[in-house]
């Protein structure tokens, strides 16, 4: 009942919001650039967002005070803990399910005695009938209505960055999230949040951490981390301020993704995040010990000369941004350090099974080619030690784009333009 009261409590702040503003749905959501539909869903209940930055953007937008500011950011975190709590059949969109090649030996069926003998062609035909109905009765096993197209490339993209020191972290597939495949075209697939990407690097725990163990849920409780951290390594505070850094000219680069699409757009391309990147992280305690974010690092893996190739905006005329509260990163100085912005509250931070944190990491370059990772520095009780935050196993990374050849995509325009304005 209090995961009912906390989706209901929270569609009823963003429907206030909403009325106060004067605004109709259909010019909110052309201003948050999204849907109508999908709008009324979040103001209805019927909806949670998976990301908290729209729904700060929509209140912004309606004039909303500090104060419920905070109230709406309490009551996302609340709600969309209960979204993830979900059991499968109450999901907001039906789960994909990852229909993978399957090889189906078909044997040849012995002739009937005094039967005519199938013509080849038939013959073949019958094959492909059997191979399909195969592939239908996996989905039909899994309940779901969706195909999940799996792209050449593992979504950690990023150029083919230096992989950190451990294993790669799991992902977990966002409901009702498209994947861009290289022809422009979208399906379902996972989305863009990584869940966990995270894994013990260093521990003073006595239960021993275990350095290289993807932290998820249940691996978390088996090496004695009382916290997992998911991350979203691509997070659009407008479109218009997302930029990719791609080898390759317009002619060869699809159209822009939507945020959720991005992390399968980006392997696919290669991309490099341009001139800066906006990270979210959620962490959510184990168990119902609490559990203290003492700090949160910034770990240069390699740096060097910024890259060479042409810049990509994922959006045109979106006018002013709203700034995020976030821990800002230049990646420029010597030795970079997450500072609060816009209002951030610093670290340290308290969080339980029941009281999850949401945090936003800015990095910015302008004279660099930077491949970073996090390290957040934790106590619970006795038990301490730092968590490495990264990319799927990859290190974040991050290109100066001053001087590059930009290139838009505009509405309706159906190619990739030259920026006038570079």
């Amino acid at each position: 009942m209090a995961e009912v009261d906390a989706t209901a409590e929270f569609a009823a702040l963003l429907r206030g919001l909403k009325e106060r503003s004067g605004l109709s749905y259909g010019v909110l959501a052309k201003r948050l650039h999204m849907s109508t539909s999908t709008l009324h869903r979040y103001c209805n209940g019927d909806a949670v967002p998976v990301d908290y930055a729209p729904v700060e953007r929509l209140a912004r937008l309606c004039k909303a005070g500090p104060e419920e500011l905070v109230e709406l950011h309490r009551l996302w975190v609340l709600a969309d803990a209960a979204r993830r709590t979900k059991p499968a059949a109450a999901s907001e969109e039906p789960a994909a399910v990852a229909v993978e090649p399957v090889a189906v030996a078909v044997e040849p069926v012995a002739p009937v005695p005094d039967a005519e003998p199938v013509p080849a062609p038939e013959r073949r035909r019958s094959r492909r009938v059997v191979v399909l109905a195969a592939a239908l009765a996996v989905v039909v096993a899994g309940g779901a209505g969706a195909f999940a197209v799996h792209l050449a490339g593992d979504g950690g993209g990023d150029g083919g960055g230096d992989r950190t020191d451990h294993a790669g972290a799991t992902s977990s597939a966002t409901p009702g999230a498209r994947s861009a495949d290289p022809s422009g075209k979208a399906s379902s697939s996972a989305g863009n949040e990584r869940k966990p990407s995270a894994s013990p690097s260093r521990s003073d725990n006595p239960a021993g951490d275990a350095p290289g163990t993807p932290s998820d849920p249940a691996a978390g409780a088996a090496t004695g981390t009382p916290l997992t951290v998911a991350t979203t390594p691509y997070v659009y505070e407008s479109p218009c301020s997302q930029h990719f850094l791609i080898d390759r000219p317009p002619v060869k680069v699809p159209p822009p993704p939507l945020e959720q699409d991005a992390p399968n757009w980006v392997g696919v391309l290669g991309a490099v995040a341009s001139g800066e990147q906006l990270i979210k992280l959620t962490v959510q305690g184990t168990g119902s010990d609490t559990v203290v974010l003492e700090d949160l690092d910034v770990r240069v893996m390699k740096s060097g000369a910024p890259l060479a190739w042409n810049d990509y905006s994922m959006g045109v005329g979106c006018g002013g941004n709203v700034e995020t509260k976030s821990f800002g990163v230049d990646l420029d100085a010597p030795r970079p350090v997450s500072e609060p912005k816009n209002g951030q509250r610093d670290f340290p931070y308290k969080v339980s099974e029941s009281d999850p944190e949401v945090f936003y990491i800015k990095a910015n370059t302008k004279a660099h080619d930077v491949s970073w990772v996090l390290e957040l520095k934790w106590s619970s009780g006795s038990r301490h030690g730092v968590l490495k935050i990264d990319n799927q196993g990859r290190a974040f990374r991050t290109s100066a784009d001053v001087g590059r050849p930009g290139y838009d995509y505009p509405i309706g325009a159906g190619s990739w333009g030259e920026r006038v304005d570079g």
